[in-house]
């Protein structure tokens, strides 16, 4: 069952990477190459920049729905480490870290 686990790990990991590097490729493009509103006028790369957009889009839509997979299949790892770390918080006194109360501070 663990290698299945770690399959399915890998597989969701190479996935956002791969989805993360188109997303960045097509938004670096629309943002700094291609032509903005009518500056083009109808040419090839208007056309070009409105392809790349619906393909940025998709593929924001596709990074969320890895993104939400890859914290469900970590999600024995995030329960473990709020609770490592949440009980930590829970025994502090809420004074800054001072451990000193109003009244031990008078005397």
């Amino acid at each position: 069952m663990a290698n299945s686990k770690a399959a399915k790990l890998w597989f969701v990991n190479v996935m956002s990477f791969i989805l993360f590097s188109v997303l960045t490729v097509t938004g670096l493009l629309n943002w700094l190459v291609l032509p903005h509103g009518y500056q083009a006028k109808g040419s090839m790369l208007i056309s070009f920049r409105h392809f790349l957009r619906e393909v940025h889009e998709w593929t924001a839509l596709l990074f969320i729905i890895i993104i939400f997979i890859h914290l469900i299949l970590h999600w024995s790892y995030i329960k473990i480490n709020l609770k490592k770390y949440g009980s930590k918080r829970q025994g502090s006194t809420g004074d800054g870290g001072q451990g000193q109360t109003i009244q031990q501070r008078g005397k």
